[in-house]
């Protein structure tokens, strides 16, 4: 381990701070390892199965909540974070209100943040490593099992809010973090306070109720992993009620109070690329896989695959306004090689059959 004195560390942190404004992240912290605090939420939460199929929430044991069980040395955690809001709140609702239009969460719009952001941090720890001299250290961009959220809470870098997210004072939520994980005896920052006071906005605003309490979401129930997580068909009771839904969900975001302070991003790469953020759903259900993959390039959205991206479309479409060319579009996936694609496929063509039979308005 490379030996720092006080006045060293003191201004290496500030060193670091600046690298990292300079780099394009819009905050950096620093916090220490002790996240036992933390790590008891988390063995609650994954006792009561909210985690779903995301077994690599349980896969890792104690070393997401144990940053030196992970990477070994780690006596300091860098937390950074990045604001990705590509467009106003006010565009953003316009889209989602729109039944024909395909929403996408906003953190998949533009370029995936995951290699955008690791490499960013590959440059802070380089210039780092220029100033002190070798040292151990590994970057993170929800690649590992690390409890980033609560480690930006301790750094500094806002609280973790009532559904779930991280909020900053300053910021709102719209960022995403990352880590780097060091073997230097960085100085910690001043953990943040909660501010979500009363507050229970986006408890009531959660179409699928997934915020089952203060602080408590459960995933099987969360759009954004249905969409996305969720390797098979989605549960019938919320096919309904995810709309025109067809990769996350941004609501909670939208409804906070605290996102009146959010910045639209700097970073030309998390802009819409494709019109993604305009998307009609019978011009996404055409796509073909090619079209899909060509379009979806260096997105976050493609980890979905091509039969996740239709079986959605087809859950949205099952949700849109009855027209013609809504029946044909479905129809003319009836025959798709995928069974769970026909299944959910067929759901909306009978979604629309009742409608239709109950003269329902549309």
């Amino acid at each position: 381990m490379i030996r720092l004195d006080s006045q060293d560390i003191a201004t290496l942190v500030e060193q670091i701070k600046q690298w990292g404004s300079e780099l394009g992240f819009s905050q950096i912290g620093i916090a220490d390892t002790d996240l036992h605090e933390a790590e008891g939420y988390l063995l609650d939460w994954l006792a009561k199965g909210f985690h779903g199929e995301m077994d690599y929430m349980s896969r890792h044991g104690f070393k997401r909540s144990r940053p030196e069980w992970l990477q070994p040395g780690t006596v300091s955690i860098i937390s950074v974070r990045m604001d990705y809001l590509p467009e106003s709140a006010n565009e953003l609702q316009k889209n989602l209100d729109d039944p024909i239009a395909a929403y996408v969460s906003r953190y998949a719009l533009g370029r995936d943040y995951h290699k955008l952001m690791r490499q960013r941090l590959q440059k802070l720890a380089e210039k780092i490593q220029v100033a002190v001299g070798d040292f151990g250290y590994r970057a993170f961009v929800d690649s590992a099992p690390v409890l980033e959220k609560a480690i930006a809470e301790k750094a500094g870098l806002g609280w973790i809010g009532k559904h779930s997210n991280l909020i900053n004072r300053k910021a709102g939520s719209w960022f995403f973090l990352g880590e780097i994980f060091t073997d230097l005896p960085l100085s910690s920052d001043q953990p943040s306070s909660a501010h979500c006071g009363q507050c229970v906005a986006c408890l009531a605003i959660c179409p699928t109720q997934a915020i089952v309490a203060p602080y408590q979401v459960d995933a099987r129930r969360c759009i954004s992993y249905l969409t996305i997580e969720l390797q098979g068909s989605i549960p019938e009771e919320f096919r309904p009620l995810i709309g025109n839904r067809i990769y996350g969900c941004d609501d909670c975001q939208l409804i906070c109070p605290w996102n009146r302070f959010a910045n639209l991003t700097a970073e030309a790469g998390f802009n819409p690329r494709h019109s993604l953020n305009t998307l009609q759903l019978l011009e996404a259900f055409a796509w073909t896989e090619k079209d899909f993959l060509t379009k979806t390039e260096g997105s976050a959205i493609r980890r979905i695959g091509y039969q996740r991206w239709l079986r959605n479309i087809a859950v949205a479409l099952g949700n849109a306004p009855i027209s013609e060319r809504v029946i044909d579009a479905l129809k003319a996936h009836l025959n798709n090689d995928s069974a769970m694609v026909r299944e959910h496929v067929q759901w909306a063509l009978n979604r629309h059959s009742f409608n239709k039979n109950q003269n329902l308005p549309q």
